[in-house]
């Protein structure tokens, strides 16, 4: 299985439709300590804007671990698998609160999970500015 390094905001057709298909994601924010805490999420994958979404509460570890790296943002990494295919987005991540940059995540995740969240007046966007892009997003023959 062949390795990919690809422009976040210049996707290869494979890995923008594996993006479009309906896949748990982990999104990986580093802990005070430096360990990795991994999470499952939805995820939705903008290459346009060279962005990833994540709806959450605000309270979430997620959130606490994004905010405590200050306005520079924490360097963060959302994958998904589905057997053989893989894909990976890597960047800063931040958290919006704005309610057009929430309703635009909701509206995003409604979309490709085909489920609209229940209204959660809680619910920040953890919003990641792509830098790296990865993966197989290749169907085997």
């Amino acid at each position: 299985m062949a390795t990919h390094s690809l422009d976040p905001g210049a996707p290869d057709p494979a890995f923008l439709s594996f993006w479009r298909e309906r896949h748990l994601c982990t999104l990986t924010t580093p802990r005070p300590d430096g360990s990795p805490h991994v999470v499952p999420v939805g995820v939705t994958y903008d290459p346009e804007a060279r962005l990833a979404r994540v709806i959450t509460n605000r309270t979430s570890a997620k959130v606490r671990h994004v905010r405590a790296a200050g306005p520079q943002g924490e360097r963060v990494a959302v994958c998904q698998v589905a057997g053989r295919r893989w894909a990976t987005l890597e960047g800063r991540a931040f958290v919006r609160t704005e309610p057009e940059r929430v309703a635009e995540a909701v509206r995003r995740y409604a979309e490709r999970y085909e489920r609209t969240p229940a209204p959660n007046p809680d619910r920040v966007v953890i919003e990641i500015e792509l830098t790296h892009a990865m993966g197989n997003a290749r169907r085997p023959a």
